[in-house]
């Protein structure tokens, strides 16, 4: 079998689909993509294309290598991004052509099903502790939500007050037993992550997530003192070697690696068996389509230390369309008491729409990301 052809799709609302074509007519289907960069990265990908084109779909491990090594500059998050949906693509052809899910493929399924948190949101406390009681009605066991809106390095009580009292809204909300995670999306600094962390501590979070960015991560050595709630961080890096000074510093409790940013199923997995080593969970990130949620389940079906798994179903972001609309088997991602079932069909499991993939990719998307700005015109971190 050969590779013949990569074709990429930017559709809403702000996806990058890849389709991979063999001379056998099998398929496989990738999503590499950044979240405001998908024009680079299909770029990037049609850059590795170059190497592709008829070599043997099968030689992952060795298509892997010389991807990311053979460029001589490698990493970062266009570049990671591509691989990412390219190996995706990959293993689902070879799922595909044994028939088998790509977790048989991977030493089999330790899990037959995940825990999955739902994103909720909302402009004001109340809002939000009514989406959610929503969300929790229909069977969520985990939310997740930000925890702040724009915070300057020094920043006054009152934006923590206003912090604290949503969280604790909705703590009272859904009661003691309802896991909540809380995301500080990296636009909090290490003098306000110290306060936020100890005031949040009370209300026995599920975890904190990037309570400083990845670059600030020495940081987290003294925000681990001010908590006892988990510290979650992984979603910008992008491969093992980003992950290694994470794991060995040993202040992060949960890794969130994104399988569609750092490097697809192949990194992953070797990602999630370094983080077992250090005692330190799995909980992949994916606020993604369809296929970057697929992904994310053949890992956490071997992983033995993957306990949630983050899924777009419903998010704020999208706008248009949403992550069943893209695939013609929508009972793949079966939602039932605060779980999601590992997909058991050949490759990902899912069967993409193509016909709709074209149609929606007719509009296709330039999605960004706000830019917000300080009372004092400064630049804010989203």
């Amino acid at each position: 079998m050969k590779i013949t052809k990569l074709t990429t799709y930017i559709v809403p609302p702000r996806w990058l689909f890849l389709k991979v074509e063999t001379d056998e007519g099998i398929i496989g289907w990738g999503e590499p993509v950044v979240e405001g960069r998908a024009l680079t990265v299909q770029a990037a990908v049609h850059e590795l294309e170059d190497y592709l084109i008829g070599k043997d779909p099968f030689l992952i491990e060795d298509h892997w290598t010389v991807m990311y090594r053979g460029g001589f500059y490698r990493g970062g998050a266009v570049h990671m991004s591509a691989i990412s949906g390219i190996d995706q693509a990959l293993w689902d052809i070879k799922g595909k052509a044994l028939g088998q899910p790509i977790h048989s493929l991977l030493g089999g399924q330790l899990r037959d099903r995940i825990k999955v948190y739902s994103w909720i949101g909302g402009d004001r406390p109340a809002d939000v502790a009514n989406n959610a009681k929503e969300v929790v009605a229909r069977g969520f066991k985990a939310i997740k939500l930000n925890g702040c809106e724009e915070m300057q390095i020094v920043d006054t009580n009152e934006k923590v007050e206003k912090a604290v009292e949503t969280i604790a809204i909705i703590r009272e909300a859904i009661g003691p037993h309802i896991g909540i995670g809380v995301d500080f999306h990296g636009r909090v600094h290490k003098p306000m992550a110290k306060v936020l962390a100890k005031e949040l501590d009370p209300y026995k979070l599920m975890f904190i997530e990037e309570p400083v960015l990845s670059e600030n991560k020495e940081a987290l050595r003294d925000i681990v003192n001010h908590t006892s709630t988990p510290i979650a961080l992984g979603e910008r890096l992008f491969s093992r070697w980003d992950f290694k000074q994470v794991l060995s510093d040993g202040y992060v409790d949960i890794i969130q690696p994104d399988l569609s940013h750092a490097g697809g199923i192949t990194e992953c997995r070797k990602i999630a068996a370094m983080a077992e080593a250090y005692d330190v969970a799995l909980a992949p990130h994916c606020p993604l389509g369809p296929i970057a949620l697929a992904a994310c389940l053949q890992v956490d079906a071997v992983s033995y230390n993957a306990f949630i798994q983050e899924q777009s179903l419903g998010i704020h972001y999208n706008k248009g369309n949403d992550i069943l609309d893209y695939i013609s088997n929508k009972e793949v991602f079966q939602y039932a008491d605060g779980f999601v079932s590992i997909p058991q069909g050949p490759g990902l499991g899912i069967e993409v729409d193509e016909a709709y993939v074209i149609e929606r990719a007719k509009e296709g998307h330039r999605w960004r990301n706000p830019i917000w700005r300080h009372a004092d015109g400064s630049f804010a971190e989203w």
